[in-house]
């Protein structure tokens, strides 16, 4: 009995899909091979040296704001690729946390009834997303070098100086127990965390509200000050004070990272207050009619029934935005913020001729900073998203 074989493997659908895949996927393969060869004959043709050594080399040059390391001109580009990143997470998380809390004031008042309130926050709006963010960095900072010389800095208030070198402060000085006071003050994050969920089951249960914001504020800032106090106030400060030509002792922060800091936050919180103010009005007006009929107060209504119902539309451009402002710090090389591009990938770059592997270090740090972002913004998202049953 003859049997005969279908020989024509491209009739069937999952043969051709696989295979066009393969094809694409050992295209890409063999385009990524020959730019490396080439790469590196080029490389070679020219005597320019590669490889990682070059890390562990003398950078040759002083950082002027490194908050988290003792930087000196002896230590290696490595470490100068330590102060970048953590330069850049600084400046990326304290603008992230300013940009969502300005976002969401000014989404909020954006639909105020207040005429003068809510054209005020268009105007803010509209002027802030039509300006280059460059530009306004570049603003801030030249703003900032106006202010008086070191000789006549501007005492804000006691031990805080302000001049066109930065903000000089007072500089804390840890002493033995601290390390018990910021325990307990970790623990009264995480019982007031334990503590609002398990409020938020006992009123779905019995409808009883529990005082949350009462009993974490006793948490976090009450029972921490009770343990200061006991264990002897185990803190101290290092006031600055002007000798010569600059402060000496107290700690200073510089005009870069305040323009990096003003400029990143006040652009992209106009962007979140857009995100915010199209999250509220997602939810129906019915929302707040029904919950006004029933005699809650209007912060109640926002605060309780419309933002927990907005969230869910405002979380993913809003973790868009995180991830924007994390990229956009790289920015700062345009007044000299000493973050990863400007260090690592600027000086650190010219100085060795590694132009590749520095570019690739880079390129992969804002990479992995950014997916970080993404995921525990996914996470939050899908915690608040609606469960089907």
């Amino acid at each position: 009995m003859n049997k005969k074989f279908n020989l024509n493997f491209f009739s069937d659908q999952k043969f051709r899909s696989l295979f066009y895949q393969t094809l694409v996927v050992g295209l890409f393969a063999l385009g990524i091979y020959y730019l490396t060869m080439t790469t590196a004959h080029n490389l070679e043709k020219r005597n320019i040296a590669t490889g990682w050594n070059f890390l562990n080399n003398p950078a040759g040059f002083d950082i002027s704001f490194s908050p988290f390391l003792d930087f000196k001109s002896t230590d290696t580009h490595l470490k100068v690729y330590y102060v970048g990143v953590l330069n850049t997470l600084l400046v990326s998380f304290t603008g992230c946390i300013a940009a969502t809390i300005l976002g969401f004031v000014i989404g909020i008042i954006r639909l105020s009834n207040n005429w003068l309130l809510s054209r005020t926050a268009y105007v803010y709006v509209e002027f802030c997303r039509n300006i280059p963010l460059i530009l306004q960095i570049i603003l801030w900072y030249s703003i900032l070098l106006l202010m008086p010389r070191i000789k006549q800095a501007i005492e804000v208030v006691n031990g805080f100086f302000i001049s066109n070198r930065g903000l000089y402060s007072p500089r804390p000085v840890y002493e033995s127990g601290f390390s018990i006071v910021f325990f307990v003050f970790i623990v009264g994050i995480v019982a007031s965390v334990w503590i609002a969920k398990w409020s938020k089951k006992r009123q779905e249960k019995t409808g009883e509200r529990f005082p949350v914001l009462w009993t974490s504020l006793a948490l976090i800032v009450l029972l921490p000050i009770v343990f200061f106090f006991i264990l002897g106030s185990p803190i101290t400060f290092e006031y600055p004070v002007l000798k010569g030509f600059n402060f000496k002792g107290g700690m200073v922060i510089r005009p870069e990272f305040i323009a990096m800091f003003l400029a990143l936050s006040i652009y992209t919180g106009a962007f979140i207050s857009e995100t915010v103010r199209s999250g509220i009005l997602s939810v129906t007006k019915g929302q707040r009619e029904a919950s006004a009929a029933l005699g809650l107060k209007a912060t109640w209504i926002m605060r309780l029934i419309i933002i927990p119902q907005a969230l869910r539309v405002i979380i993913p451009p809003l973790t868009s935005q995180y991830l924007n402002l994390t990229k956009n710090s790289s920015l700062g090389i345009a007044v000299g913020y000493a973050d990863l591009v400007h260090g690592f990938g600027g000086i650190s770059l010219n100085q060795t001729g590694q132009a590749i592997e520095c570019m690739v270090i880079t390129m992969a740090t804002y990479l992995v900073i950014s997916l970080t972002i993404s995921f525990f913004m996914n996470i939050y998202n899908r915690s608040i998203q609606f469960k089907e049953k």
